[in-house]
């Protein structure tokens, strides 16, 4: 653990030691404010809670963290410091853990960051704020699975552009598996099994829930397994890649 603790304070504060973490982190911020107050329909409503700002989460994601995870490991790569870092006293997979985590950080901060819409919603009116903790802690466990997609096509391309587009493909497949324009060119052939199937794959299916505070196991499990699939996934690559 203390060779992951060095890793992610050095992976951490490099996305500050260049305006990364800054960009996103604005960019974020600005994009949630436009889609929650323009675009849901916040004061239209007429309801003190959070979920216009939280259903643009899975498209805000979509092309916001394949942004911040293009660079994990295609930056090493292509500069060439990850042969000095696999010289390290440490294992691929712990190095893979710290980059991971260093960047879900930089997600976890951009969402605390957008607290004054939480104090917006309880001066308005009087909200539910355990459902709004569940939905920041369901928003946060989506954004370490789009992570984990990123970080493994970082791991795929030493080009940053190509990884960053591999991971909107695969991160776009994941959003709208459960769509009603997906599944309803199923309906007319496919068994409801099959369709089930489909729909358990979309973060959309599992964030839902969680948006109006409903924390479900299996859709915790899920994001979770998701994260740790695509990890494993890369580090696979990054092994192979090593031995070549």
């Amino acid at each position: 653990m203390g060779h992951i603790s060095v890793l992610f304070k050095r992976e951490f504060s490099s996305f500050f030691a260049t305006p990364v973490a800054y960009v996103f982190i604005g960019i974020f911020l600005v994009l949630s404010g436009v889609f929650t107050f323009f675009v849901g329909g916040f004061y239209e409503r007429g309801q003190a809670d959070l979920l216009p700002f939280f259903n643009f989460h899975p498209w805000l994601y979509l092309f916001l963290v394949p942004a911040i995870a293009m660079r994990t490991w295609s930056e090493e790569r292509k500069s060439g410091t990850i042969e000095l870092l696999m010289t390290l006293p440490i294992s691929t997979w712990q190095a893979m853990l710290a980059k991971h985590l260093a960047a879900w950080a930089v997600l976890g901060l951009s969402l605390l960051l957008t607290f004054p819409l939480w104090l917006t919603v309880n001066y308005l009116g009087d909200p539910d704020n355990g459902i709004i903790v569940a939905a920041y802690l369901g928003s946060w466990l989506m954004a370490g699975a789009f992570l984990s997609i990123g970080i493994c096509m970082s791991a795929l391309s030493k080009n940053q552009v190509i990884a960053f587009i591999l991971s909107i493909v695969v991160c776009f497949i994941f959003v709208v598996s459960g769509s009603d324009i997906v599944l309803g060119a199923f309906k007319n052939w496919a068994p409801s099994l099959v369709i089930d199937l489909v729909a358990s794959f979309s973060f959309l299916t599992h964030f839902e829930a969680m948006a109006k505070g409903v924390i479900a196991l299996d859709d915790v499990l899920y994001f979770l397994l998701v994260t740790l699939s695509w990890l494993f996934a890369g580090l696979v690559l990054i092994e192979q890649k090593k031995a070549d």
